[in-house]
């Protein structure tokens, strides 16, 4: 990925949390929001309540390999945090890819049928 594909700033994030709209999923949470750029920013985050540094490790590498290997679209244009949840651990890489894909398909606007 490149540096400018990854959405870094404290205030970008807030701007998520407080006007961007979310889906939730049994793995995973999606935040997104338009950012008026012809690109995607997306961070990829887990909280210590998901576990110690390995597992917030592995379950942010599941989250990007996830992102990484989806096959559905998503439309230019958004600032995207997505977020790990408890269950996240003890699971396959392929389970995080359908909470995911199930995620982006049911977020109007992140998602464009016709952008398949």
């Amino acid at each position: 990925m490149f540096s400018k594909y990854i959405l870094r700033n404290q205030r970008d994030f807030d701007a998520v949390y407080k006007y961007g709209k979310s889906k939730s999923d049994k793995y995973l949470v999606l935040l997104y929001k338009k950012n008026n750029l012809s690109y995607n920013r997306i961070a990829f985050l887990a909280s210590k309540k998901v576990g110690n540094s390995v597992r917030r490790s592995r379950a942010r590498r599941l989250m990007r390999e996830a992102y990484r290997l989806t096959d559905v679209k998503i439309t230019e244009g958004y600032d995207i945090v997505i977020v790990a949840r408890k269950t996240i651990n003890e699971v396959k890489c392929m389970e995080v890819k359908k909470s995911l894909r199930s995620a982006i398909k049911r977020s109007h606007g992140l998602y464009n049928e016709n952008n398949k």
